[in-house]
């Protein structure tokens, strides 16, 4: 097979199954997905500067794909992100062992296979703190989905906002 038919597969197949979530989850988990997207792409970032891991041109598939990981950050982790809240929002301890299990299975089956053929290699970061960082970025973003929904459910809105003054004044209009 094709490494960039595979490629392109892990980053486009994982979007194809967003047609069946509901258009109300996708808007409300988005956000989280996004933000952990950028905070995966951060980690590629670091790990490029600091030679982590090497990406080779097999899974390079756009023209920064050998600081970033696209398939992974963009098709993967971040439809990934919104099928785990999805399935496991308000639920903590099976959220962590969703993550537990998701995270061990990609570092300790996906991974080693993804460099026996020759995708990246791992040279000064072991599958250990790879899985480490990505645990804390799973609770990063479930403590960020908190307050995402407390600040949307508790919105407190001030008597001397403008903003709101403006809002009332255009309400009014109409």
């Amino acid at each position: 097979m094709n490494t960039h038919a595979l490629m392109w597969g892990m980053l486009i197949i994982p979007w194809l199954s967003l047609f069946i979530m509901k258009p109300a989850s996708i808007r409300r988990f988005m956000p989280v997905a996004i933000i952990g997207a950028l905070l995966v792409t951060i980690v590629f970032e670091i790990a490029h500067a600091f030679r982590w891991w090497t990406i080779f041109d097999k899974a390079i598939i756009v023209p920064w794909g050998y600081i970033t990981n696209t398939a992974y950050v963009y098709g993967f982790f971040l439809i990934g992100t919104l099928w785990i809240f999805k399935l496991t929002y308000h639920k903590f301890w099976l959220f962590l062992l969703t993550n537990l299990v998701i995270d061990g299975m990609f570092q300790f089956g996906m991974d080693p296979l993804f460099e026996r053929a020759g995708f990246y290699r791992f040279e000064h970061i072991t599958h250990w703190q790879v899985f480490f960082i990505m645990i804390s970025i799973a609770l990063l973003l479930y403590l960020y989905q908190m307050w995402q929904e407390g600040s949307i459910s508790h919105e407190v809105k001030e008597k001397d906002d403008p903003y709101e003054l403006q809002f009332s004044r255009r309400q009014k209009a109409r």
